[in-house]
């Protein structure tokens, strides 16, 4: 089985995958989200990173929907031609895909702050349904040829370990690894996430990342927890761009393709439930 691994498109989606596709006959394509290019992350930075304000408040409700609408067509353009390859996808979704974080925190109920009648939190995911040729991954599991791919959501920091959103997530991502030990025995079951797992090779922050992230450890402690309990033959992430390549967390080997966005991706080749290549794209 060949696995063509992909994520970060932010907007974009290199012709170069179609080529691949067909000359390294690739069984199945794992993308690993985020297909919005978050065009206006300066502003947002700028006026809402870690403040308690939102986005909409500072610049107008009208402005703040033209600018989410434009993301929303924006990331179309990858899905369009995500969903016209040849293979089947197999997709999780991807921090700017914007799903609530409440599966590794507590979330406060809607407050008074919440912008009436423009909740843009499942409008990707309710497009995602067009796409017939692309299913969602993210706290399920799904087959293909004798293997299992066991997903999760990604988000932009570590978790919160000691929330009961956490704990009740772990144990939903648990209860499919225990509904197919058997398969994780045969070294036949693949854990997928947007964000890789913390405090590896692959989820260091770079040097032009906001100075109170910047240089530090940035994966997801979920991801992490997972993996180092029930050791899968694969775990595929990214999110941190400039962290692709390679690790291992005990016998499993983790990849980091890189952002697709500019043209980055891994194939992968598995063989009788051993890894017998992995090339990534440059």
């Amino acid at each position: 089985m060949k696995i063509l691994v992909i994520g970060d498109f932010h907007g974009n989606f290199s012709k170069k995958f179609n080529k691949i596709i067909d000359k390294e006959n690739i069984n199945l394509v794992v993308s690993l989200g985020d297909y919005p290019p978050f065009h206006y992350r300066k502003i947002w930075f700028k006026h809402c990173y870690r403040k308690d304000v939102e986005l909409w408040e500072v610049i107008g409700k009208k402005k703040y929907k033209e600018l989410v609408s434009k993301d929303l067509r924006l990331a179309e353009n990858a899905l369009n031609k995500l969903n016209k390859l040849k293979v089947p996808i197999y997709t999780t979704l991807g921090n700017i895909d914007w799903p609530s974080p409440d599966d590794i925190m507590d979330i406060m109920k809607k407050t008074k702050k919440s912008m009436p009648n423009f909740d843009k939190k499942d409008r990707l995911t309710k497009r995602l349904k067009n796409y017939k040729n692309i299913k969602r991954l993210d706290y399920r599991a799904l087959k293909f040829k004798d293997y299992v791919f066991i997903g999760m959501r990604g988000h932009s920091h570590p978790g919160k370990v000691k929330s009961k959103a956490f704990r009740k997530h772990k144990k939903i991502i648990e209860g499919l690894f225990k509904k197919f030990k058997k398969e994780n025995k045969n070294n036949k079951v693949i854990f997928v996430s947007h964000n890789v797992p913390y405090n590896t090779k692959l989820d260091k922050i770079g040097k032009h990342a906001h100075k109170e992230v910047r240089g530090k450890h940035f994966g997801s402690k979920l991801a992490k927890r997972i993996i180092t309990k029930y050791q899968p033959i694969l775990a595929l992430g990214g999110h941190i761009h400039e962290s692709s390549g390679r690790d291992k967390i005990k016998k499993t080997t983790i990849i980091n393709p890189g952002a697709a966005n500019v043209g980055k991706g891994a194939i992968i080749e598995i063989v009788k439930g051993s890894i017998k290549n992995i090339e990534f794209l440059k």
